[in-house]
């Protein structure tokens, strides 16, 4: 079988011989032959079509660690993997544009949104809930799925007896991760005892105490991060210039029940913190 030197199967694969070195003590791409004395390599020709086709999955910034399970794998499932490495690169992108376009409107001092900061008067009620610690792109698939069991485990307990919410206890962000609790008051507490009992190591029932909130509504679109830090920085500067005091975590009030339905223009979520 003719080899080719590693100088020839670089000018065909589009890859340098340091590359090729690399992959090989990555075990990615292996030479056919090493000379024991030189270190030498050659390669065969049939190795040319894999060496192309880590180069290429290179210029998409794949991790080499992912290089090495795609082109392990038949063709239809690397596909698949492809495919969903690269809608994972465009949504990271899209939250990145996101907070850029935050960033240059923080900068600069400029608001894209002007917010009406109201209070209102929250009274005593008994929530289930769920706290996790997670990162802010983990926020969008959680808060819907743990709202949805809180919701359906209300049902067994005289069902939902206020505005499900999702309450802050530390930052949640990229590099923090909370916690964040859901919350879903319920009607019938001694059921809903009964209930968090039996489901300890997921759930767990208290008491909301009677609390003034400030708080702003925003919409759809609005609730996406970071758009939503937007928020939550408007209603802290207002209660600054009211002289009042954080007296709780801040949260999410989600008063829309038909999530899904909802236009990005609708509002669908108030942004609010307990105040003393």
């Amino acid at each position: 079988m003719e080899l080719l030197t590693i100088g020839e199967f670089a000018a065909r694969s589009r890859l340098s011989p340091k590359a090729l070195r690399l992959y090989d003590r990555l075990g990615l791409l292996t030479p056919d032959r090493v000379d024991a004395a030189t270190g030498y390599r050659w390669y065969r020709k049939d190795q040319v079509d894999r060496a192309r086709l880590v180069a290429l999955l290179r210029q998409l910034d794949m991790p080499l660690a992912r290089i090495a399970d795609v082109v392990a794998l038949p063709g239809p499932q690397a596909a698949a993997s492809v495919t969903a490495y690269w809608t994972d690169v465009e949504e990271r992108h899209a939250v990145q544009s996101a907070v850029a376009a935050h960033l240059r409107d923080r900068l600069s001092g400029r608001r894209t949104h002007m917010y009406e900061i109201k209070t209102v008067d929250a009274p005593e009620q008994a929530v289930l809930t769920e706290r996790k610690h997670l990162l802010s792109d983990e926020l969008p698939r959680w808060i819907p799925a743990s709202l949805g069991r809180l919701t359906t485990a209300a049902s067994q307990c005289g069902g939902v007896a206020g505005i499900p919410f999702v309450a802050y206890y530390a930052g949640v962000s990229p590099d923090s991760d909370g916690p964040a609790e859901c919350c879903v008051p319920v009607a019938d507490v001694r059921a809903a005892e009964a209930y968090a009992a039996a489901n300890s190591r997921t759930t767990t029932l208290r008491v909301e105490p009677a609390q003034r909130l400030a708080y702003v509504r925003v919409t759809k679109a609005q609730v996406a991060h970071p758009q939503i830090l937007s928020a939550f920085e408007a209603v802290e500067e207002w209660i600054e210039q009211q002289g009042l005091t954080i007296g709780g975590p801040c949260r999410e009030i989600y008063f829309e029940p038909d999530w899904d339905g909802a236009s990005g223009t609708d509002e669908v979520c108030d942004v609010a913190f307990p105040v003393l």
